[in-house]
């Protein structure tokens, strides 16, 4: 590979896992410039190497918020474990379903998820968490293997609707909803990294060289997470799920 594609690839690793740390969606920007710069590349190879590199940025970010925030871990670890093994099983129907089905629906809802959380402006603005008993487990379990079945089928929006589950179903404000998708997100991640790499679907050398960058984006982005609090996350949730919003609607009707 050529020097400036590989300077490309290293810079948009790095944006990648700034926006992830924040609330998720850096996808949007690593793996366009992997299909950009790896033309004759599979797909499975590039989502491979795309899961790489983002689970060393993903799990870096949750370790640095698990130093510093007071994690709702009954609502969060029975939806990772959920995740992990359903995304297990979204990656393996990714050959059985067209994906083309599930774009208009992701279109609707997160443009419903993202209009309730514009309006709703107190919607995550402080901790109320309300994680008790078996039934916020049994939620917890619910959406933690819903979502992880979509990100290991299709993906795109993943950290967007997790942090809007953990807001509107669990009292969390955004920071600590954007700590829990972190730690689901490394689950559904670890799953499909492990689908892909054990059928070769991964650029071993790229996707750690991909990596450092990752996570250092990843810690700038958690810095500012916490030093900004709720506020800052709420609005970056906005403006990434209005990207999201926009992308979508360009995939699905144009």
């Amino acid at each position: 590979m050529e020097p400036n594609s590989l300077m490309l690839l290293c810079v948009a690793a790095f944006a990648a896992g700034l926006i992830d740390a924040v609330v998720g969606g850096g996808g949007l920007i690593q793996i366009p410039a992997l299909f950009n710069m790896l033309p004759q590349a599979q797909p499975a190879t590039v989502f491979g190497t795309n899961k790489l590199a983002s689970i060393f940025g993903t799990t870096s970010a949750a370790l640095r918020y698990a130093r510093r925030i007071d994690i709702p871990w009954k609502a969060a670890l029975p939806a990772a474990i959920a995740a992990f093994v359903l995304s297990c099983f979204g990656a393996m129907t990714v050959a059985l379903l067209p994906k083309e089905w599930l774009r208009p629906l992701v279109l609707f809802l997160l443009i419903v998820v993202t209009a309730y959380t514009y309006l709703k402006k107190d919607l995550g603005a402080a901790d109320q968490r309300r994680v008790h008993g078996r039934r916020d487990m049994l939620l917890a379990l619910l959406f933690g293997g819903a979502i992880g079945f979509y990100d290991g089928f299709f993906g795109p929006g993943t950290g967007s609707f997790l942090i809007f589950v953990f807001v509107r179903f669990f009292g969390l404000d955004f920071l600590r909803a954007s700590v829990s998708a972190k730690i689901v997100n490394a689950a559904t991640n670890l799953a499909a990294l492990m689908f892909f790499g054990s059928n070769g679907h991964v650029l071993l050398a790229l996707g750690l060289g991909m990596a450092l960058f990752n996570v250092g984006g990843s810690l700038l982005g958690s810095h500012l997470a916490i030093r900004h609090g709720a506020a800052f996350v709420r609005r970056v949730f906005i403006g990434v799920a209005g990207i999201f919003i926009l992308k979508f609607a360009w995939d699905t009707f144009a």
